[in-house]
């Protein structure tokens, strides 16, 4: 029996993570990692979201552009976390209405997996099995490292990268094969024990390790970030298990990403209803986002700002019940 009930007058604004906020957030790794603008356009971009109403910015410990397998230039390590932090520094809004989540165990490389032809999960020789995130046509990928010693101590980091005393919500960045997940867990209870962080969330995971966390956080588990859009429509169903659990479900790539290739004619229905409706199809999709369910947050990337105005303006679009039926 499902726990999901798709509605378009779900309210957009709701309590999450001890903040009052808008459903609709900013993800910031496409402002740090290869493809970024300039730093100055990065700043403005992030402003701008503040400015008309963003209050969820969500970055990592690993958005920065790395120099050689496994590292960062001591000037790049941080960029994304540090970039957050001073955007909302030189910001003349209310910082403290303002949630910023991060995240951590997995770090850039620059090593070339074999054979790789998207983003996929693979194991490296070299990498002691560990897994490998690899874009298609880029020699830049992502490593899991969710070794508890290294989840602590990045996480912390991440809160002098942020200036803060203690982060408002980390999420663990996946799952590590070559770490047993109940270990990954333990370093968020730990963190959250000592007070380094106050909500625990996770990421890219399916419905057993689900199950794991809520078991050892219990109601300190707040949310699962996974990916969720037209072109991926949550197979394993992790969405309506939330639901089930109560769980707050944080899509990432909810327009398709732009790391991966992905069918681009699921999104032809939301093209018609855009054009019918004079607006971008963009904004059709993550307004139907939001009516997936009422504890779905969705945190579209931008890389200026008229992206991310574009992508708020999503909140105040009501779609009808015959448009809903057409997008399915």
């Amino acid at each position: 029996m499902t726990a999901l009930h798709h509605a378009t007058d779900f309210a957009n604004t709701v309590d999450f993570a001890g903040y009052h906020i808008p459903r609709l957030g900013m993800g910031t790794m496409a402002l740090a990692i290869e493809g970024r603008p300039d730093r100055g356009t990065a700043l403005e971009t992030i402003r701008a979201a503040l400015d008309c109403g963003v209050r969820y910015l969500d970055t990592a410990w690993s958005y920065y552009l790395p120099s050689a397998p496994g590292t960062g230039t001591p000037e790049d390590m941080g960029y994304g976390e540090r970039l957050v932090r001073d955007a909302l520094a030189g910001w003349d809004g209310p910082r403290d209405e303002v949630l910023v989540a991060t995240k951590t165990g997995y770090r850039r490389t620059c090593e070339a997996v074999a054979g790789a032809s998207a983003s996929q999960d693979r194991a490296s020789a070299t990498g002691g099995g560990r897994q490998h995130l690899q874009a298609a046509g880029s020699r830049y990928g992502w490593m899991a490292d969710s070794r508890p010693e290294t989840m602590i101590r990045d996480a912390k980091e991440s809160a002098r990268h942020l200036g803060v005393d203690a982060l408002d919500l980390l999420y663990s960045h996946g799952p590590d094969p070559a770490v047993p997940y109940e270990d990954q867990i333990g370093a968020l209870k730990q963190l959250l024990d000592e007070g380094v962080i106050r909500y625990a969330g996770i990421s890219r995971v399916d419905n057993a390790q689900i199950d794991t966390a809520r078991a050892i956080l219990g109601d300190r588990l707040i949310a699962v970030q996974n990916p969720f859009s037209p072109s991926h429509p949550d197979p394993e169903r992790t969405m309506e298990h939330c639901a089930l659990l109560g769980l707050d479900f944080v899509c990432w790539s909810p327009l398709g990403g732009f790391l991966d290739p992905f069918d681009r004619h699921c999104y032809d229905p939301f093209r018609e209803v855009a054009a019918a409706r004079g607006v971008s199809y963009q904004r059709v999709v993550l307004a139907w986002e939001l009516t997936r369910y009422d504890r779905l947050f969705t945190i579209p990337s931008a890389r200026n700002p008229r992206e991310i105005r574009d992508s708020f303006a999503a909140t105040e679009l009501r779609l009808t019940d015959e448009e809903l039926a057409r997008l399915g």
